[in-house]
């Protein structure tokens, strides 16, 4: 029997939506179930550089977007463990942005707009929907198990099943081993209230044992993230915001700056980072954002990332399902290469920042000479997707950095 339905959409975070969004666009049957109910909270660095937002243009939703909320970003400030500091504006990166400046926005208000714009486009999105499991047959996946909120369990059937079920997916698990890196860092996220010293740029505080994000996401509130590896977070158990505030007093930058009182949401926990799958595709499914891989949050372009890996699915889902009969891994092997292609730099990029990190007199050394040879602006913007990561990823460029 035939199914009703040719997508089926494990997550409509980013990822999920603009997957729904597109593949609905095209004329496909889409359905994406997600556990939560939107708007919701949602950790994040909620952050995008300006090709994040070029991303969302591409989908017609950052007028909606930017009428509710959000914050314009000109770029990321760095202040090194022993006091160097850089600054690189999206503007003055070398190579022409979707426009000068980033934006920061509150992911109840991203999501639930991405989600909005799919159903409007014609994909049905089930909230309050979680995947219970993967359904196979001689192999090949042919759907999910799925449990509403009152219980009830059914099975979703369709040629195609996508896994963007985040840095804890199931369908990750089921396709494969799913393989940890030695940076296992845990994130803890909350909303401050007037966060003195707040400029047009986001803030990266470095030590060698963490960081701390602080982001202004607009009405008076900041994005404020400490990042910590597993053993400093075990500390946390049970009081995580005393963790939390503990923590951002070991940073000069951020010492004092934040109270107890002016958090408005809760801290959120995350991790552990560096994750990645071995396969990302299968007979009759394939992974995209966070579910396929993640590494660390500190370049701030997880969003991006996620619109980014939609675009990339389109292209292949596109192909395979206007083809008849059962979607094969092999016919998805295009959306592997693609993927390669279009984050690899990128992946090599966020690993030597990532371990840079944990030597604090290299890292400090490498900041100041960035900032004072004006090639910040440069790394600001392969970090924000809009400059190739070959501009950095090269001899002339390191030498500049190390001697």
């Amino acid at each position: 029997m035939t199914s009703p339905i040719d997508v089926l959409i494990a997550g409509a975070g980013p990822a999920g939506a603009a997957v729904a969004l597109r593949l609905a666009r095209c004329g496909f049957r889409v359905t994406a179930v997600d556990r939560a109910r939107f708007p919701r909270e949602k950790i994040c660095s909620e952050y995008m550089s300006p090709e994040g937002v070029r991303h969302l243009a591409a989908l017609g939703v950052l007028a909606a977007v930017e009428a509710q909320a959000g914050h314009p970003i000109r770029g990321t400030t760095v202040r090194a463990p022993r006091g160097s500091r850089l600054t690189g504006l999206f503007a003055r990166a070398g190579t022409t942005p979707f426009r000068a400046t980033g934006l920061s926005v509150p992911r109840r208000i991203l999501d639930h707009a991405l989600v909005t714009a799919a159903r409007q486009a014609g994909a049905t999105v089930l909230e309050g929907t979680a995947v219970q499991a993967v359904l196979q047959e001689h192999g090949a996946v042919t759907g999910l198990s799925v449990r509403a909120e009152d219980g009830t369990v059914r099975e979703l059937r369709a040629r195609l099943t996508i896994g963007a079920d985040g840095l804890h997916s199931l369908l990750a698990r089921t396709l494969g081993a799913r393989r940890f890196g030695r940076l296992r860092r845990f994130a803890f996220v909350a909303h401050v209230a007037d966060v003195p010293g707040l400029a047009d740029t986001a803030e990266m505080h470095v030590s060698a044992d963490g960081y701390v994000g602080i982001n202004p996401i607009g009405g008076g509130l900041a994005n404020v993230a400490v990042v910590v590896p597993r053993e400093s977070a075990v500390a946390a158990r049970g009081r995580a915001e005393g963790f939390f505030l503990e923590q951002l007093e070991r940073f000069p930058g951020v010492r004092g700056r934040v109270k107890a009182a002016a958090i408005t949401r809760e801290v959120l926990v995350t991790g552990p980072f560096a994750a990645w799958s071995n396969r990302v595709v299968t007979d009759g499914a394939m992974l995209t954002g966070d579910a396929a891989d993640f590494f660390d949050p500190f370049t701030g372009e997880g969003i991006c990332a996620a619109l980014r890996g939609a675009e990339l699915v389109e292209a292949t889902a596109r192909a395979a399902l206007s083809a008849p009969g059962m979607i094969t891994a092999r016919s998805l092997t295009p959306y592997v290469r693609a993927r390669r292609r279009a984050f690899l730099g990128k992946w090599a990029v966020e690993r030597v920042i990532g371990y840079a990190m944990l030597a604090p007199a290299i890292f400090d050394r490498a900041v100041a000479r960035l900032e004072r040879r004006g090639l910040a602006h440069t790394l600001i913007g392969v970090t924000g997707d809009f400059v190739p990561p070959r501009a950095v990823l090269n001899p002339l460029f390191l030498s500049q950095v190390v001697f």
